[in-house]
């Protein structure tokens, strides 16, 4: 099992709510302990350094900076691929997660 932190945030959207969801769900079918959740950009840059990854919505790549600076370097911030986002591709998106935390 593998114990891992994975915040999205994006412009509080319904759709980053549903992408949460399956994200678990892919998460429990490959046995991973993983606790996903999402918040818009605000609350998200608060409490980006309690999780092990912050993973941006595409819609708010332009936010990646200022997610770098709220990490201070100690949480990997990363941007969604649009296709993978716009797809639902919650499998590939849980496997980007898992390798920027293992990239630091």
């Amino acid at each position: 099992m593998v114990d891992m932190k994975i915040l999205l945030a994006c412009n509080a959207g319904m759709s980053t709510s549903l992408l949460v969801q399956k994200m678990r769900k892919e998460a429990q079918a490959q046995g991973i302990d993983a606790t996903i959740d999402a918040e818009p950009l605000g609350p998200a840059l608060d409490d980006v350094k309690d999780y092990d990854v912050l993973m941006l919505g595409p819609q708010i790549k332009y936010a990646l900076g200022d997610a770098k600076e709220a990490a201070e370097g100690k949480t990997p911030v990363r941007v969604i691929a649009m296709a993978d986002y716009g797809r639902m591709n919650a499998k590939k998106i849980l496997a980007d997660a898992q390798k920027a935390i293992e990239e630091g």
